[in-house]
């Protein structure tokens, strides 16, 4: 299954919100992935410019974009990026269809 890397900012409301009432986010994002067949493999909180990051694992791009998209939806964060990670191997194929690919640049 591909793997995802998400980044998240959350909004000063939900900050404030969470101050109050502490939880372990983690368990929630677990739940979201597993409705759609896939896996949660990491949650961190961070400093700098986005408040945490995620690591998933869903069975395809559509399954993970419903997550992203109902997570998005909630009000709760100011920010949610994904991106989607090549294996070595999906690396190697993609370095080799390079190569034979008639590309020309601008101008040229």
């Amino acid at each position: 299954m591909p793997l995802y890397l998400s980044r998240f900012s959350y909004t000063p409301e939900t900050w404030a919100r969470l101050i109050g009432h502490p939880e372990d986010r983690a368990k929630a994002a677990q739940s979201y992935i597993e409705s759609v067949g896939g896996k949660l493999h990491g949650f961190w909180y961070a400093f700098g410019t986005h408040d945490g990051y995620n690591l998933w694992e869903a069975p395809d791009n559509v399954s993970m974009a419903a997550v992203a998209l109902a997570i998005s939806g909630g009000g709760a964060l100011s920010s949610f990026e994904t991106t989607v990670l090549l294996s070595i191997d999906e690396t190697m194929d993609a370095l080799r269809k390079a190569g034979q690919v008639q590309y020309r640049a601008p101008g040229a």
